[in-house]
């Protein structure tokens, strides 16, 4: 996982990682980026659809069963915070070939919608959150920046409900990929997963009895009971869709293709030692798995290289 080569992108993620680390501190060993978190392990199974790319996880043509790396995590910056933090994440890691350390990987989120476009807006906007505390003046950098940015300003509004547990939510994927198939035909698409036992969001009563770490007290509890399943799927594009702006919806009439089933089975072993080392890559780096030209790719692929460096040097 290369850092980016071009010095603009480059010097937008470490800014962007600088101002993380200014809104929500700095934690020894801990990344900046998506701070707290669970590694976990299981298989996957492909679904038999018409193929969008020759990978394992994306055709259904017989491969041995790949066993992924998951990571659930909340949006939280600072590891301090916990069910107050609102999105959450997955991240998935399809191994292809362990020998010579071969993967791709997916990273989705548990709101469909995301505030900015471009690296630079989106630090504007975490400047803009950090000059709008307890005091400022209004309207406030962050009031004046959601008038600028309609859809910064839906991301904030959107409703993001707690759910029951990590394994009871729908997450997706913010960027749009070109899936390159069997004569070249390309596919513009968008990652989902979808829990197989249905979304459950916990109830206000429900709420008032649940401890700080229970997402993660949950899931631990349950994966010791049965493993969780998620349908992998892909929301397709139609000719005349924007595929390289992630504030942008795609009506929701869209074909969505089945790839396969996650399931997840259990903890990985030393998980906060793995924890330090394993960095998750937005961009897939593999062949029939190619990104779209949204210019978030690349910012994002630098803040979590930035990140992980920074966990891994303490």
């Amino acid at each position: 996982m290369p850092l980016p080569t071009d010095p603009a992108v480059f010097k937008t993620s470490e800014d962007l990682v600088h101002q993380l680390q200014t809104l929500f501190g700095k934690h020894a060993g801990k990344r900046p980026a998506h701070a707290k978190g669970l590694l976990l392990t299981g298989t996957f199974t492909p679904t038999p659809p018409p193929a969008l790319s020759p990978k394992p996880h994306t055709s259904p043509h017989p491969h041995p069963p790949l066993d992924p790396l998951l990571k659930l995590h909340r949006h939280s910056h600072d590891p301090r915070f916990r069910r107050r933090c609102r999105p959450r994440g997955i991240a998935i890691r399809f191994i292809l070939d362990a020998q010579k350390h071969k993967h791709t990987d997916i990273i989705a989120h548990s709101t469909p919608f995301f505030p900015v476009r471009t690296g630079d807006e989106f630090l504007q906007f975490l400047r803009a959150v950090g000059s709008s505390g307890v005091g400022a003046q209004s309207p406030t950098p962050l009031e004046r920046f959601l008038d600028a940015h309609p859809k910064a300003g839906e991301f904030v509004r959107a409703p993001k409900p707690a759910p029951t547990s990590w394994a009871r939510e729908t997450y997706w994927g913010v960027n749009a990929f070109r899936f390159v198939g069997e004569g070249g035909r390309v596919t513009f698409g968008r990652y989902r997963f979808v829990p197989v036992e249905g979304v459950e969001i916990a109830s206000e009563e429900l709420k008032k009895g649940l401890g700080e770490n229970y997402l993660t007290e949950e899931i631990v509890g349950r994966l010791e009971r049965r493993p969780v399943e998620f349908k992998l799927v892909v929301q397709v594009a139609e000719e005349g869709d924007i595929t390289n702006d992630a504030t942008v919806h795609w009506p929701e009439e869209r074909q969505v293709v089945e790839l396969g089933t996650v399931r997840v089975e259990g903890l990985l072993k030393d998980n906060e030692k793995e924890q330090k080392h394993i960095i998750f890559d937005p961009i897939p780096r593999v062949k029939g798995v190619d990104v779209s030209d949204d210019p978030l790719l690349d910012v994002r692929a630098g803040v979590y290289l930035i990140s992980g460096k920074e966990r891994r040097a303490v």
